[in-house]
């Protein structure tokens, strides 16, 4: 016999239960702009990861274009979990980021609140496939500029008139190896996402 929780806990009022809201997030972007790492940094959970040695093979297929250093890729999905709040878990899914897994999209976007944009200003292009999905979709998105060592600072207006951004989209300069600064982007999706959902006030009352 399975015990799932003490007498205790069995006998605690009702008042004190909390009641959890799980929601799903995608971590995009294209490739090698930092999925992986900002799932493994973020993740409360031992990250479960899909990642395979890229080969030859990839030769002339996925663009390697300013990260020729790239052993690995991801080839399916990451996923991991963070809480945000008591009654806030945050399920996170990494999305490949080559054209030839484009088809596994639909299926992961399938239930999502949000996605987190990851963004590499050594070559932006790479992230408009993603914002095209997002916005096909009507899937709201923050973007997150992936400040990488050794590349050239640029501010948020910048990026955001680059990629023809509405001011509405909350953009941030992110580290995506740091816990906290990747937690503070899946905090404003979070919060962007309520703030599309929130009722509009009503003049005349």
């Amino acid at each position: 016999m399975v015990s799932v929780g003490s007498e205790q806990d069995a006998l605690a009022p009702l008042g004190d239960l909390v009641a959890v809201a799980a929601v799903k997030i995608l971590i995009a972007g294209g490739f090698g702009v930092g999925k992986t790492t900002m799932v493994g940094s973020v993740s409360e959970i031992t990250p479960l990861r899909t990642e395979e040695v890229i080969t030859e093979v990839s030769v002339g297929v996925d663009d390697m274009s300013g990260v020729e250093s790239k052993l690995t890729t991801t080839v399916a999905l990451d996923f991991g979990r963070i809480t945000i709040a008591p009654d806030l878990i945050l399920y996170l899914f990494g999305t490949p980021g080559q054209d030839r897994f484009w088809f596994m999209w639909n299926e992961l976007a399938r239930g999502a609140i949000g996605a987190v944009v990851l963004a590499d200003t050594r070559r932006l292009d790479s992230c408009f496939p993603a914002l095209d999905f997002f916005e096909r979709r009507g899937i709201p998105f923050v973007i997150g500029v992936n400040c990488f060592d050794g590349t050239q600072a640029y501010d948020v207006e910048e990026v955001r008139q680059a990629l023809d951004l509405d001011t509405s989209v909350p953009i941030l300069l992110a580290d995506v190896r740091d816990r906290q600064s990747s937690k503070e982007l899946l905090i404003a999706l979070t919060e962007h996402v309520i703030a599309l959902n929130a009722p509009v006030p009503d003049p005349l009352r």
